[in-house]
């Protein structure tokens, strides 16, 4: 069974960090994109950290500088580091897997993911 696993949310204070995992069971990591999506209340589920089964890395202008995504095949995992965190980082992150080598024009599109975790909550608020 193809299964992804999300952990490490919690809350944490403005300015604090965070290490989401996203463990691959039932196939390889090393040839999918991985993407780490977060979902606020009332808002659509949008794109945060892509990492591509080329190499490349993707990620939306609210989280640069700030958040990075990683891999360790011998773990079949991926990691999402999230320093510097804002109340408006508050969501259920998600991550997926995309068996295609998602590119810049198409790495949004949460139809290419064809395998979602379940989420994990990430609260930021003193």
């Amino acid at each position: 069974q193809l299964q992804l696993v999300e952990s490490g949310g919690g809350l944490v204070q403005p300015g604090g960090s965070l290490r989401l995992s996203c463990a691959a069971s039932g196939f390889t990591l090393d040839f999918y994109t991985i993407g780490w999506f977060r979902q606020a209340p009332g808002k659509e589920r949008e794109v945060s950290y892509i990492s591509s089964s080329d190499g490349s890395t993707y990620y939306a202008d609210s989280v640069k500088g700030r958040f990075t995504i990683s891999r360790d095949n011998a773990k079949n995992t991926v990691y999402l580091q999230m320093n510097s965190l804002k109340p408006e980082d508050t969501a259920i992150y998600y991550c997926a897997a995309s068996r295609f080598r998602l590119g810049q024009s198409t790495y949004r599109s949460r139809s290419l993911y064809n395998l979602w975790g379940q989420g994990t909550q990430v609260t930021v608020s003193s």
